[in-house]
């Protein structure tokens, strides 16, 4: 069952600190246009399925990516589309966002989301693995 949008920026916002509900969309957004260009198949539609209807669109119809970014490159495009930020308030907002959707997503697809990213995503979804 979907997140309502209320619920999901509220979570967003918390913990990313945020002064506003917007500053909490503006970072959603980015981020899940960025990460739908990871993910293909049905782990990006199950994924949707689980989102409010506005960003699971967004994750649906991405931002378009030649290659798989790296964590940090997908940190420094998160910054690039985010007026104002830097590569360390960027991380921030990814950090909240992906958090967020790792709560979202559960444990079992999660593993699978992570199988499609390179290595390292696990820490900006908040999910160490161990090596």
């Amino acid at each position: 069952m979907a997140l309502r949008r209320e619920v999901f920026l509220d979570r967003v916002k918390e913990r990313g600190v945020y002064g506003t509900v917007e500053e909490a969309e503006r970072a959603a957004r980015v981020v899940l246009a960025l990460l739908g260009a990871h993910l293909v198949g049905e782990v990006r539609a199950q994924l949707a399925a689980r989102l409010p209807e506005e960003f699971a669109l967004i994750l649906l119809n991405p931002l378009q990516s030649a290659e798989p970014l790296s964590p940090e490159r997908f940190v420094r495009a998160t910054a690039a589309w985010i007026e104002g930020a830097t590569e360390q308030t960027a991380t921030w907002d990814v950090s909240a966002v992906l958090s967020t959707v790792s709560d979202t997503a559960g444990e079992d697809l999660l593993v699978q989301i992570l199988l499609q990213l390179p290595a390292g995503y696990d820490l900006l979804f908040g999910r160490p693995q161990p090596t």
